[in-house]
C-alpha cells in the first residue's frame, strides 16, 4: 500500500502492521465511541460501504467483551444465489428480480418511484466487477457521487481505496460497490423509509446476480438494511454475520472514519476480519 496516499489524506500513522496491533488493542478503549446524537435508527450519515481482501490471513485481533466470531458452513464455495425479490412482494419487485444487468441499470437510471428522482443530477446504480467476490454497499449517493455517477468518490472514496489497498484490493478489481440507495437525498439528508423501500429491489437483485463471496457493508444505515437489525454498530462488529448464504463482515463508513481518526484502529481490525473471511473462502 502506498504510505504517501495515506499522508496526503493525513492518516500515514493509522494503518499499522498486525505485528504492531495486539499492543494498540490494549490501549484501545473497550467500547466504540458512540455515533453523534440523532435519529437513534436512520442516522445513516456516519457509515456505509465495504471492501475486501485475499492477502491478509492474519487470524482477528484480541478482543474484549466479544461475542465469537459465526462461522459460516462450506466457506470454500460461492453462496447460492439470495433471493432477489424483497419483503412486500409486488409486482414492480418481481419485474425488477428478473431483469439482467443491462436491464436493471437502465431501470435505475431512469427510476421515478420517490420523489429522489426530481433533485438528482444523476442515479448511481454502482460500478465494479459483476462477477465480483467482494460487494461492498454504502448508504446513498453524496453530492460529488451524484455528479460523476459513480458511488465513493471524493475523500471517502479516496480512503475507501486505500483500505482496500491495505488488503490488497482494488476498486473494479474483483469488487463491486453499490449503495443501498441509488438517488442522492436532498442535503445529504438520512434516507427515509419509504424511500428504502422503492430501493431496495435493486439492491437484492445487485446481489443476486453477483453473487459475492463477502459482502463488507460499513456504516450503521447499509448495516441495518442488510441485517434487518435495529443493533448498534458496537454490538455487532467483529463478528461474521449473514445475508442469506452469503457472509457479511461491518465496519465504519470512510466519511466517519475521516472525522474520528481514533475509530481507525477499529476500522482496521474490521479489514483483518475481511480479508480472513476472503482468503479462507478463496482455499
Amino acid at each position: 500500500m502506498s504510505r504517501h496516499a495515506l499522508d496526503e489524506l493525513g492518516l500515514g500513522p493509522i494503518w499499522i502492521r498486525r505485528d504492531q496491533l495486539a499492543a494498540l488493542a490494549r490501549d484501545a478503549e473497550p467500547d466504540e465511541a458512540p455515533a453523534p446524537a440523532a435519529s437513534p435508527v436512520r442516522d445513516a450519515r456516519q457509515a456505509v460501504v465495504a471492501l475486501s481482501g485475499t492477502a491478509t490471513t492474519a487470524s482477528p485481533v484480541a478482543k474484549t467483551s466479544r461475542a465469537p466470531v459465526v462461522t459460516v458452513p462450506d466457506p470454500r464455495t460461492r453462496p447460492a444465489p439470495v433471493e432477489s425479490a424483497p419483503p412486500g412482494d409486488s409486482a414492480r419487485s418481481r419485474d425488477i428480480a428478473a431483469m439482467d444487468w443491462e436491464t436493471l441499470e437502465a431501470s435505475i437510471r431512469s427510476c421515478t418511484a420517490c420523489a429522489l428522482c426530481e433533485n438528482r443530477s444523476q442515479a448511481v446504480p454502482g460500478i465494479g466487477d459483476r462477477t465480483a467476490r467482494l460487494l461492498i454497499v454504502g448508504e446513498a449517493p453524496g453530492a460529488e457521487e451524484d455528479k460523476r455517477g459513480e458511488p465513493f468518490v471524493g475523500a471517502a472514496g479516496k480512503l475507501l481505496d486505500n483500505m482496500l489497498a491495505a488488503i490488497n484490493e482494488k476498486r473494479g478489481d474483483g469488487v463491486y460497490i453499490a449503495n443501498v440507495l441509488k438517488c442522492r437525498p436532498p442535503g445529504n439528508r438520512n434516507p427515509q423509509p419509504a424511500e428504502v423501500a422503492e430501493c431496495a429491489p435493486y439492491l437484492a437483485r445487485q446481489i443476486a446476480l453477483i453473487r459475492p463471496t463477502v459482502i463488507f457493508a460499513i456504516g450503521r444505515f447499509a448495516i441495518q438494511t442488510l441485517l434487518q437489525t435495529d443493533a448498534p454498530i458496537s454490538a455487532l462488529r467483529g463478528k461474521v454475520h449473514r445475508h442469506g448464504e452469503i457472509p457479511v463482515v461491518i465496519s465504519y463508513h470512510p466519511a466517519y472514519l475521516l472525522r474520528n481518526l481514533p475509530d481507525k484502529a477499529k476500522a482496521w481490525q474490521d479489514l483483518l476480519l475481511l480479508s480472513e473471511q476472503l482468503a479462507t473462502a478463496n482455499r
